[in-house]
């Protein structure tokens, strides 16, 4: 067969890409390999001494061992965690500049009506690191002892049940609404900025859906009631705690956190992340560590942190759009 002259020349100028295609494959796979070659800042959006702070300053002290590197935790506050999420968005996808990501970026996909970034869409998943299940609790003057009291109790006072949390849109609150309607209840939210703990003690508001680790000291104490844990499998912090899903299947509600990048890092780093993440989440000392947080492990690959991401975010806009909720 003869070869026109203008399909020869396209042939050679094909072939002679090759090449080049190779030799960029190859920077990118060596890029990764070598990387980090500098430090590495993880975005938290959250305050110095909060739970998300401290479990990010362990996570980035063991990947710093690991991989040669520093990796620094700057925290960004503001909207919600919407500041440091944003900021991400717009870094160079380059791997140096990743996002501490909660089930506050999840729930706040639909709490804010507007936001410049698409979370689902801007925001690559890397690796899971933990989760943290919240105590239903509720004031001893309370006249229940079960979730099942407690239901009957709330049916037949709706709307004069009030339901504390440190703010619209944080798990505290979120568990609660996904209990009202689950439950088929209706208790009256009530949003703190200081301490909710004041008036729940006195009994100004009945109960919380507050995360473990800060709810163990009243209950141990009798301050607080305990009637169940939000996870899917019953604490071993509080073993007689039933799950609320074993009185309303299905019912789950956990705060989580994990690690993000912006969406177009090469997906070599990612997976080089991932791959070193969840190494440090299968060492005995490290998970131990994380475990007297109070919360579990969550080791996945990318694809399964995707998917967990993808369902908190589906499941956060369902309960958020019911209770009609709104950022302030």
């Amino acid at each position: 067969m003869k070869l026109s002259r203008k399909t020869f020349l396209c042939f050679v100028a094909g072939a002679g890409a090759l090449p080049i295609l190779r030799r960029s494959a190859l920077v990118r796979s060596a890029a990764a390999f070598d990387y980090p070659t500098r430090p590495v800042h993880i975005i938290v959006g959250f305050p110095a001494g909060t739970s998300s702070d401290i479990t990010a300053r362990l996570v980035a002290q063991r990947l710093s061992e690991q991989l040669g590197q520093q990796f620094v935790v700057e925290n960004r506050t503001g909207a919600g965690t919407n500041v440091a999420a944003d900021s991400v968005v717009h870094a160079s996808p380059d791997g140096y500049t990743l996002l501490w990501v909660t089930q506050t970026n999840a729930i706040n996909a639909t709490l804010y009506d507007t936001l410049n970034f698409n979370f689902i869409r801007d925001i690559q998943p890397v690796a899971g690191i933990l989760r943290v299940p919240a105590v239903m609790m509720v004031n001893p003057a309370v006249p229940a002892n079960t979730v099942a009291e407690f239901i009957a109790y709330a049916k037949a006072n709706p709307g004069k049940i009030n339901m504390s949390s440190p703010g619209i849109g944080s798990i505290n609150h979120v568990a609660g609404e996904l209990f009202n309607m689950m439950a088929g209840v209706k208790l009256t939210h009530i949003p703190y900025r200081s301490s909710q703990f004041p008036d729940l003690l006195s009994g100004q508001v009945q109960i919380t859906f507050n995360p473990l680790p800060s709810s163990l000291d009243f209950i141990r104490a009798g301050k607080l009631r305990g009637l169940a844990v939000t996870g899917s499998a019953r604490s071993d912090a509080l073993p007689s705690l039933p799950t609320l899903g074993e009185f309303l299947p299905g019912y789950e509600a956990t705060a989580w956190f994990g690690i993000g990048a912006p969406t177009a890092t090469p997906s070599a780093v990612v997976e080089k992340l991932n791959k070193e993440i969840n190494a440090a989440l299968a060492d005995a000392r490290f998970k131990a560590r994380l475990i007297e947080l109070g919360g579990e492990p969550m080791p996945l690959s990318i694809a399964d942190f995707s998917d967990f991401i993808e369902s908190e975010t589906e499941k956060w806009a369902m309960v958020v759009k019911f209770s009609g909720a709104k950022a302030d």
